[in-house]
Order: C-alpha cells, then structure tokens, then sequence
C-alpha cells in the first residue's frame, strides 16, 4: 500500500482513530522528522473538518503515538487538514475529486504543455481525465505517474448580483458625497 514499514504502522493507529471520529485520513507523508497526517471529511459531505475535531484527532492520535511508538527515533507531529486547494498525490485523491477544478504539472520539463487546468472529470489507477476550459473543451488524459505537481483549484461563487446583499450602493445624481456643513456668522 505505501513505500514504507513505518508509515504502514502509522496508518494502521491513525484510520480507526479517524474512523471513530467520522473522519477519513486523507493523507500520511513523512519529510524527514516531521510526520504530516491529514484527515479529512468523508467524500460527499458538506463543509471540512472544524477546529474541534481537528484538536481532538491531534490528541488521540498523539496519544496513541506515543503509547505504540511507531517510528523510530524523534519526530514532529503534525496532524492537519488538506484545506480548500489540497494536493492529489493519489490516485484515491484524484478519484475524491472528481467534478472539481485542478491545476497539475507535468515531470517533464520538455513537454509541449507542461500545465493543465481543467475540470477533473475521470481518474483510475493510473489516469486523470480533465476537460480543459478552451473554446473546443477539450478532454486531456493525464498519466499519473507523469505527473509533477496536482491541486484542487479553489473558485469562487460569482460575484454579488447589484442591489443585492453586501453589494454598494449606487449614488443619486448631483448627491454629494460629503456631510454637508453649516458656518454660524457671529455679529458684534
């Protein structure tokens, strides 16, 4: 499943853990001394993890650490979330986020087009399908293993309609735009 015996271990503590709190863990990454866990929400549920249970995760999975004492040596914990643009390193990632807008980058630094942007409208073991926002929506098939760099790509709801909610107010013609002033002329 992962390249490394100890991250095997790690993940065999960290999913009950998330499991129990109707969590998935999203991603386990160790870069040196630091071990980065990232739990996220089920697949389809509204909204992310709230800071409660991500405090509450970072407890008992340190605890559990601790007691098991998976990996050798020192080592910082970090227990995280993925956030709103989190990066698909998996395929599982790549199959989660299907229907959404991803940026990905390509190893090959001789490409003809080494980036993508596109809605991510397939994914399996082995490809990402993303339909490119050109004028033919084009449909590019990307080899996950020639991939560089991948992201979700956050876009924001569109802008406020005028007169709605949160949107300024438009001026009346000929309103000044300064509190009018009066000047009191005091006579001796």
């Amino acid at each position: 499943m992962s390249d490394s015996p100890v991250l095997d271990r790690v993940r065999a503590l960290v999913e009950p853990i998330a499991s129990d709190l109707d969590l998935d863990l999203y991603d386990l990454e160790q870069r040196g001394s630091t071990l980065r866990v990232t739990i996220d929400t089920p697949p389809g549920s509204e909204g992310g993890v709230d800071m409660d249970k991500l405090a509450l995760a970072t407890r008992l999975i340190s605890r559990e650490m601790d007691h098991q004492d998976p990996m050798p040596g020192r080592y910082t914990l970090e227990v995280t979330s993925p956030g709103v643009e989190r990066t698909l390193r998996t395929p599982v990632h790549f199959q989660r986020e299907i229907g959404k807008t991803v940026n990905v980058r390509l190893a090959d630094t001789d490409a003809a087009q080494r980036r993508f942007e596109g809605v991510l409208i397939a994914a399996d073991e082995n490809t990402a399908t993303l339909r490119l926002a050109d004028d033919e929506l084009t449909e590019q098939v990307v080899r996950l293993a020639d991939i560089d760099r991948a992201r979700t790509v956050f876009v924001w709801g569109p802008k406020p309609k005028p007169g709605g909610k949160g949107a300024p107010k438009k001026k009346k013609p000929g309103a000044s735009h300064t509190k009018p002033t009066s000047t009191t002329k005091e006579s001796s």
